[in-house]
């Protein structure tokens, strides 16, 4: 039997991929796994609310609180380990994760993005940019990948993708919708994967 995935969520915005993961949990659809915490760096952010709804642990914290990034990690790390967290689920996260919880966790985070990655990847393709920046460039194909978080933005292995036809009626708003709807298939599914060991 492997070890429990025992799950801080980070985010930064209303929660719906949080909410789809509670929902596949409570269906009873990711075994061996369970959200210990939640964390935000907005202190309004939707997704504490659903945690505290949910009697989850949720905590406001920011490098701007800490006053400096490197108390900012001490406490991050101080949180992590008080709640015996040994995983890591980016949900809408919009901050750069400090080097030094990569390395803790190296392998133990991971995040969703809005398209096929390697496409449409990198510093500042995020939110609604990602959908501007695929009907630009005319693809009719777009999706969301989860992937194993590094150092770098969106280059970690991929551990799973669904792709979703972008039609020429498609605006940024109509392919971010049809995206979404993809994350919070995929999301939980790549989840039960891992706790199952099969990614």
């Amino acid at each position: 039997m492997r070890d429990p995935l025992r799950i801080a969520v980070l985010g930064s915005g209303r929660g719906s991929n949080f909410h789809a993961i509670l929902s596949a949990m409570h269906e009873g659809r990711i075994p061996n796994a369970d959200v210990r915490l939640v964390i935000s760096n907005n202190s309004k952010a939707g997704i504490l609310e659903l945690a505290s709804a949910n009697g989850i642990p949720a905590e406001h914290l920011s490098e701007k609180q800490c006053g400096s990034e490197e108390a900012f990690v001490a406490r991050l790390l101080t949180l992590l380990q008080r709640h015996e967290i040994n995983f890591i689920v980016l949900a809408g996260y919009m901050k750069r994760v400090p080097r030094r919880v990569i390395e803790q966790f190296r392998h133990r985070i991971i995040n969703i993005h809005p398209a096929l990655l390697p496409k449409f990847g990198g510093p500042g393709m995020y939110g609604t940019h990602v959908h501007e920046a695929v009907i630009r460039y005319g693809d009719r194909v777009s999706g969301a990948t989860v992937h194993l978080v590094d150092e770098a933005y969106d280059h970690g292995a991929i551990v799973l993708q669904k792709s979703v036809a972008v039609e020429p009626h498609d605006t940024a708003e109509s392919l971010a919708a049809k995206v979404l709807k993809i994350e919070h298939e995929i999301y939980p599914e790549a989840i039960r994967m891992i706790a199952e060991g099969r990614a």
